[in-house]
C-alpha cells in the first residue's frame, strides 16, 4: 500500500511537490488502482492470459522495418554547438544534486 510519505519520497526523487491536498488526491488514486488490480487478481485463470500491449487488434497499421542508415559525422554533429567539450555539445546544467 502506497503512503504519503511514500508520495513525499517520491515526488522528492523526482524533484517536485505537492500541496497537501495534491498528496491527498494522489493517494485515493493511489488506492482506487490497487483496489481495481485486487479485483483482477481474484479473476479465475488470470495468470494463464498473455498480457496485451493492446486492447485490440489493428491490422491496418504496420511499422517500418529498422534498417540502418547513413549517421553524420562527429564533426557535422557538433558544427552548429554553441559549447562542445570532449566531443559532445555542452548544455547547462538543470540539476542542483
Amino acid at each position: 500500500m502506497v503512503t504519503i510519505d511514500d508520495l513525499k519520497d517520491y515526488a522528492s526523487r523526482l524533484m517536485f511537490d505537492m500541496d497537501s491536498e495534491g498528496y491527498e488526491r494522489t493517494l485515493k488514486e493511489f488506492e482506487t488502482v490497487e483496489k481495481h488490480m485486487a479485483l483482477i487478481g481474484e479473476i479465475d485463470g488470470i495468470e494463464e492470459i498473455e498480457p496485451m500491449t493492446f486492447p485490440y487488434e489493428i491490422y491496418h497499421a504496420s511499422l517500418r522495418s529498422d534498417e540502418a542508415m547513413d549517421c553524420l559525422s562527429v564533426e557535422d554533429v557538433l558544427a552548429n554547438s554553441k559549447e562542445v567539450e570532449n566531443n559532445q555539445v555542452k548544455v547547462p546544467k538543470v540539476v542542483d544534486r
